[in-house]
């Protein structure tokens, strides 16, 4: 384990592999113990880096917080990550908020970017009912004010996620009780869970790099909110969206599989032509 010092944070990470820079964000929850199956799935190919988003587990704040700016903080300190462990643009791997993150990297920080793979980013807003559930998101966090944590998480999931994703995230929950998951379920209801799905995607932006845009859903996920964000973006971008195995935690359900598709999907669009002039 190892820290970065960052403006407003202290971001903790760890390296496995070798190879090629692929930085993993997490999404709810900002743990990057999410990942740890995949990353060793993924570590013979990619020197892959996981860490705790500021505010959660190890990343622990430093100072005030400007929480009208979170995710664009979000942002800068994936880049600082990158450009602190290498010379060259990264692969970038975002699930779920990280998604939004990452969508949120390269639009602001293009040049440290090889290639960003977007999986079922929450940005709901680009919906044709994206308002329906920008105010569920806020249903949820009044539920979670009024009853507590708990309700308010079986209510999120039970209308967001398919029940193959209910199931591996309580099993996750249950795995990883520490004393960090009480602290971060809070953080994130109030710092994330209305704020991230609302933000709109600067999509005349994000067009100009499309070409190293790989948006991807999980099977499992069909006809869930996430899943039709992944689809709506492609379609932004005139990407296809590439299906993995599981639904929207299926890295974690399905690690080696979800890891080699990933692998053979980036090294497909490294060949494809006009994907942005990078090579690995």
């Amino acid at each position: 384990m190892s820290i970065l010092e960052v403006p407003g944070a202290r971001l903790h990470y760890a390296t496995h592999g070798t190879g090629p820079l692929l930085l993993l964000i997490p999404g709810a929850g900002g743990d990057r113990g999410v990942f740890t199956r995949i990353a060793e799935q993924l570590a013979p190919h990619y020197t892959v880096v996981t860490y705790d988003r500021r505010g959660f587990s190890r990343s622990g704040l430093v100072g005030p917080q400007d929480y009208d700016h979170r995710l664009q903080a979000d942002a800068d300190d994936a880049r600082r990550l990158i450009e602190h462990l290498g010379d060259e643009p990264a692969t970038v791997f975002g699930a779920s908020s990280g998604g939004i993150v990452a969508l949120e990297l390269v639009t602001a920080h293009p040049t440290v970017v090889r290639t960003l793979v977007p999986y079922e980013p929450p940005a709901v807003r680009e919906l044709p009912d994206g308002q329906e559930w920008v105010d569920f998101f806020h249903e949820v966090y009044d539920l979670y004010r009024t009853s507590g944590p708990e309700a308010a998480i079986k209510q999120f999931r039970a209308r967001a996620f398919a029940e193959s994703d209910r199931q591996t995230m309580a099993h996750v929950a249950d795995a990883q009780a520490s004393e960090y998951v009480r602290a971060n379920a809070r953080y994130w209801f109030e710092h994330e869970l209305r704020q991230y799905p609302a933000h709109s995607l600067d999509l005349g932006t994000l067009a100009a790099h499309a070409g190293r845009i790989v948006p991807m859903a999980g099977r499992e996920s069909r006809g869930r909110p996430c899943y039709e964000v992944s689809v709506e973006l492609g379609r932004r971008l005139g990407r296809d969206v590439i299906e993995m195995p599981g639904g929207h935690v299926g890295f974690v359900a399905h690690p080696a599989e979800f890891a080699a598709e990933l692998v053979h999907a980036l090294a497909s669009n490294r060949r494809a032509p006009g994907t942005g002039g990078f090579t690995s």
